[in-house]
């Protein structure tokens, strides 16, 4: 840094975080005993404003298109130049806060990370979503990749090479994230999943965008899916310990959690379906763009006028019986969660190893109508790897290291949507939360193992005819359509929107390209 950080704001404590966030008139507490902020005009992350510096480092091996965007090394020395002279010039110096930590609980491969911004919830939100540093190694800490993040600081789009005055900028050669112009917490930890989803794949390990959690016989589950399939709550098992909800890495030491904290929807949350979420909502986590009365401070959980995203920080501690340190052993069985709205997909199928490589490169879930602005109807999305946002190489790498954890550790997946059943969205039913459980239970315990299976022709998933004592009917999601030719209509229009969604992929291998669905 051109500047030297406030010792006297460095590592602030909890309580003083929260205090110095209500004297900046930054949030306000809520009846819960959490801080309760809003973000302003953004309440989700900029993906067109998200940009990875373009040198000899990143050139050939980022996958660079809709998602990736380059910018050149020029306009970051431009606009870093301008940060600092801002920061002298306003005198923001001893008024920033810092934050010293780690990503990744495993120590051998985790990145030491300090975050610098002009928000003091900011610097709680760090401070409560990665992994806190000890006092012996404050002492002699010094940061892997630093993030300063200045709010009120806007790029000039014409002159510095970005699209808006928003920016979110990764410098692998500076080892550096500078962010302006957006005060939605979000970016700060996304960031730094990005920064390790490019330096893990080098050293073997496979990073990934999933939760995972721990039974009472040790044995270890992953979940993957984009955001509304359930992830979160899945994980949060009263029956089982928390590893982690978000993200994670897979090294031959076994399964350990980049962050030290949660970061989870809140919208409709209710305390006898999500008791852990719900709980953990106190003194010391961060309630965003969550509506509170002014005058008992009580959130409404139901209000999605300001965002459907609205969200909750916590440490992990405040999940009973948490894995902490988060890290486990090879997970035994790997679940991906589809919401699929339009009714088509099983509502449990085993993948093979190929299988599942092809739809972790597919990504596929719904948008629902009303969830995003623009979004009138149920559309389908193909989010790579279940996190293309955050993943700067090729499709193709991260899938090949989890075909090798697979083959190596003998891990099980599954295929599980979490959507509607009977027709799509508005016609269908949303899948009973309690059956999905059921299936998950099933999965971990192994009581699908010797069970018969049928092979959906057109999806060519394996579903089982029978699981505990969930209605064999659903299992089949063709039997749950009253109008048999507009299921079969409407599945082989989503088969090939799989099809032509992986073509992107191309060349890729033929036993991978096999395993996805088929159209005759």
């Amino acid at each position: 840094m051109d500047f030297t950080i406030n010792e006297g704001q460095r590592n602030l404590t909890v309580p003083l975080l929260v205090e110095s966030a209500i004297l900046n008139d930054e949030g306000k507490l809520s009846f819960t005993g959490s801080l309760s902020v809003k973000t302003g005009k953004f309440t989700g992350r900029s993906p067109e404003d998200k940009y990875i510096v373009k040198d000899e480092i990143t050139a050939k091996s980022v996958d660079w298109g809709k998602v990736n965007h380059p910018i050149s090394e020029e306009n970051f020395e431009k606009i870093f130049t301008r940060m600092t002279k801002y920061i002298h010039d306003n005198n923001l110096a001893q008024k920033l806060y810092t934050f010293d930590g780690f990503v990744g609980a495993d120590i051998s491969s985790r990145l030491s990370i300090r975050v610098i911004t002009d928000r003091a919830w900011h610097s709680l939100f760090a401070t409560q979503i990665f992994i806190n540093a000890s006092q012996e190694e404050l002492s002699h800490f010094k940061p892997d990749f630093t993030l300063l993040s200045i709010n009120d600081f806007a790029s000039f789009p014409e002159l510095e090479g970005t699209k808006s005055e928003t920016f979110i900028i990764i410098s692998f050669k500076r080892n550096l994230v500078l962010m302006g112009s957006t005060s939605y917490a979000g970016e700060i930890k996304k960031s730094m999943f990005s920064v390790m989803n490019f330096l893990l794949p080098k050293k073997g390990i496979f990073p990934m965008h999933c939760s995972a959690n721990l039974g009472k016989d040790d044995r270890s589950a992953l979940f993957f899916g984009l955001s509304g399939t359930g992830k979160t709550t899945l994980s949060a098992d009263e029956n089982r310990r928390l590893v982690g909800d978000d993200e994670h890495g897979w090294s031959d030491n076994g399964v350990f959690n980049f962050e030290g904290g949660c970061y989870a929807k809140c919208i409709n949350l209710n305390k006898d379906k999500e008791p852990q979420i719900w709980n953990a909502i106190k003194f010391g986590s961060v309630m965003e763009n969550v509506v509170i009365d002014p005058f008992t401070r009580e959130p409404d959980f139901t209000d999605g006028s300001l965002t459907e995203n609205t969200r909750v920080v916590y440490p992990l501690n405040f999940i009973p019986g948490a894995v902490i340190p988060s890290v486990c052993g090879h997970p035994s069985v790997i679940i991906f969660l589809t919401a699929d709205a339009f009714g088509v997909l099983p509502p449990i199928s085993k993948l093979s190893k190929e299988g599942a490589m092809y739809h972790f490169m597919s990504g596929y879930t719904s948008k629902l109508a009303g969830t995003e602005r623009g979004i009138t109807e149920p559309k389908e999305t193909f989010s790579q790897c279940f996190g293309a946002p955050f993943m700067p190489l090729r499709a193709a790498e991260y899938a090949k290291l989890l075909g090798e954890k697979i083959t190596k550790y003998n891990s099980k997946v599954y295929l599980i949507n979490t959507g509607w059943s009977g027709g799509p969205y508005g016609i269908g039913k949303r899948i009973d939360l309690k059956y999905t459980r059921q299936m998950v239970s099933a999965t971990l315990k192994g009581a699908l193992d010797e069970v018969p299976y049928e092979t959906h022709e057109t999806f060519n998933l394996d579903y089982p005819t029978s699981c505990y004592d969930i209605p064999a009917s659903i299992l089949n999601p063709r039997n749950t359509w009253h109008d048999k030719n507009q299921y079969d209509f409407s599945a082989k229009r989503l088969a090939k929107l799989f099809i032509n969604n992986f073509r992107k992929f191309e060349p890729t291998s033929a036993e991978i390209i096999k395993a996805g669905p088929h159209l005759n």
